[in-house]
């Protein structure tokens, strides 16, 4: 018990240490902060974050939410630069350098050769008066008062820190921009979030031959051939001019059963819903699965401008899909 007692309390300071860590930076969140926003709005180039060991690991995670949020980024690993990678940095880029100390060897070997190209640099050191501080344009404090680590040697409450000021100038920089969720699935078109955000209604729609549909006056018997041959569990009932009449779906079905209407002589008129939720083409099928969770249906007739049916799709449709 003991053990466990002190393995408990031991990660406990350490949250405790690192959130008191997070909230010293609402004090450094100036005119400082702005500069370097405006800078890297007003750039024609890329960002370009570098850090040796965890502020490069930090780095890395900076530079991918950078470009994932609307600024283009990338992490150049300081060492390498030295041996080559400067050649990927030109002077239109802004370089983000990270180092808790702000003397990291790596960086400031770098330092003349930066200012010689004249490429703009921010910082983002625990010492506004160290060695990088000074040399760049402007400086992101992230001074930590203790690690979370008892010897206060292993990089913890300063790397969080670090990380939080890049999320927080990531942000800011989205909002700037007036980045949007579609803007955020064209970085991400591979994952779910893409697949929600970019997937349109005409991308997963049954259409041509696929589509169910009868015309008004329609034998109820026929209507449901109609259904079973097309394996939708619905179909599109049809004005004389081709418009939307109405709908009918298998659970339109089930109601009609306890009716005790007879199949064999009712018309699809009797029994279908008229006109019924519709989509349209350029939808997001994710707003299309919303309007059938709210209107607790599992199919979707899908219309052009004037109102003809020119597709459907269902749940079972949107699920392959992976919307839902």
């Amino acid at each position: 018990m003991s053990q466990s007692s002190d393995l408990i309390q031991s990660a406990q300071r350490t949250i405790r240490l690192e959130l008191e860590a997070v909230e010293g930076l609402l004090a450094h969140i100036d005119a400082d902060f702005v500069r370097a926003c405006e800078m890297i709005l007003a750039s024609k180039g890329r960002v370009v974050v570098v850090g040796m060991g965890k502020s490069g690991h930090v780095g890395n995670k900076i530079a991918a939410t950078l470009a994932s949020t609307g600024t283009t980024a990338f992490f150049v690993h300081p060492a390498e630069a030295s041996h080559g990678d400067m050649g990927m940095i030109t002077k239109d880029d802004i370089i983000l350098a990270l180092s808790n100390s702000g003397t990291t060897n790596e960086i400031v070997t770098l330092l003349p050769l930066i200012k010689r190209l004249g490429i703009q640099m921010i910082s983002v050191t625990g010492n506004p008066e160290s060695t990088l501080a000074k040399a760049a344009e402007v400086n992101l404090n992230v001074h930590v008062a203790h690690e979370a680590c008892p010897l206060n040697l292993a990089p913890t409450s300063s790397t969080t820190a670090a990380l939080v000021m890049g999320d927080a100038l990531a942000v800011a920089l989205l909002e700037a921009r007036g980045f949007t969720a579609e803007d955020f699935a064209f970085s991400h078109p591979g994952g779910a979030l893409g697949r929600r955000l970019l997937l349109k209604v005409e991308n997963v729609m049954h259409s041509g031959d696929e589509l169910p549909h009868v015309q008004r006056g329609t034998l109820l018997k026929n209507a449901l051939m109609e259904m079973t041959l097309k394996r939708l569990g619905m179909t599109v009932i049809l004005e004389s001019d081709g418009r939307l009449a109405g709908v009918f779906t298998d659970g339109d079905l089930r109601r009609t059963l306890d009716r005790n209407l007879d199949i064999q002589t009712a018309t699809i008129d009797e029994v279908m819903t008229p006109q019924g939720k519709t989509a349209r083409p350029d939808m997001l099928a994710a707003e299309a699965l919303k309007i059938m969770e709210d209107s607790k249906i599992l199919a979707l007739v899908v219309v052009d401008g004037e109102n003809h049916p020119i597709g459907a799709l269902n749940m079972h449709d949107l699920l392959r899909a992976g919307v839902m």
